[in-house]
């Protein structure tokens, strides 16, 4: 079985896609590396396959038509990547807002500290992020206390897109029940994995605000992520909690547990 895969969403990153992959590629830990480009007009994918031929085993690209939302480029990716055998499936942006030496630490949060997921936190220890208009950082760090207020989660920072899963968990979650595509894809990929009874640690991190390219964010991602969460609370009243890749003994024994 492969061991560790990072899945890169791309959309006209060409200012960054060099630099990212062979950040990563220099670590002392081997991960590979996925990148999923949504039809970018500037040239990423192009890039990215001048490079496969330096790295033939370990850079892979799936390329699509057109911009189809960041929940949909992940979980094609991690999709893939299940079927190739990887253990550990990592989610991380392009653009070095996440320091890709970071990337040991949350492999070892689940290695050697035996958790299923590990999450790259912004604010388990105090605000931690570089760059951002106060604006911005306030609307983020109130998005959490909002998620936690709705849903009962405590994650500090369930926006966070720097994430490494055990396969058994992206197996275990059922990836074709996600619905959203945009900012609110975080928050549901981590509220179902909270359900399921997956063991979720908070690794801290600095996030720095991209100093190349242009940011995807906008107003009606936001808006998403607002009533999504709302949206995620209401549904968990009727529906049950059983992983898909255990006996189905096993699994309600868990949401039991969980209460």
């Amino acid at each position: 079985m492969k061991e560790c895969v990072v899945v890169i969403p791309t959309f006209n990153e060409i200012e960054n896609i060099e630099a990212i992959i062979r950040k990563v590629f220099s670590l002392n830990h081997p991960f590979d590396v996925l990148i999923v480009d949504d039809g970018s007009p500037d040239g990423t994918a192009f890039k990215v396959k001048d490079m496969q031929l330096e790295f033939p085993e370990r850079l892979h690209l799936l390329e699509r038509k057109g911009k189809q939302g960041l929940g949909t480029a992940y979980i094609h990716g991690f999709k893939w990547a299940i079927s190739k055998g990887y253990r550990y499936l990592f989610e991380m942006d392009a653009d070095f807002s996440h320091n890709p030496v970071d990337l040991v630490r949350l492999y070892e949060a689940c290695t050697e500290g035996g958790y299923d997921v590990a999450i790259g936190s912004r604010y388990i220890k105090g605000v931690n992020v570089v760059n951002w208009p106060i604006g911005r950082v306030l609307m983020s760090y109130f998005a959490g206390v909002y998620v936690r207020f709705v849903t009962g989660m405590q994650i500090m920072d369930p926006t966070a897109g720097f994430i490494c899963y055990k396969r058994e968990v992206l197996q275990g979650i059922g990836l074709d029940e996600i619905q959203f595509v945009g900012y609110a894809f975080q928050i549901e990929m981590k509220f179902n994995t909270w359900k399921y009874g997956y063991e979720i640690n908070e690794v801290p991190i600095i996030f720095t605000d991209r100093t190349r390219g242009v940011s995807k964010m906008s107003t009606k991602i936001f808006k998403e992520a607002v009533l999504g969460v709302l949206y995620l609370k209401i549904r968990s009243f009727f529906k049950t909690y059983i992983r898909q890749n255990e006996p189905k003994s096993v699994a309600l024994l868990t949401v039991a547990e969980m209460g």
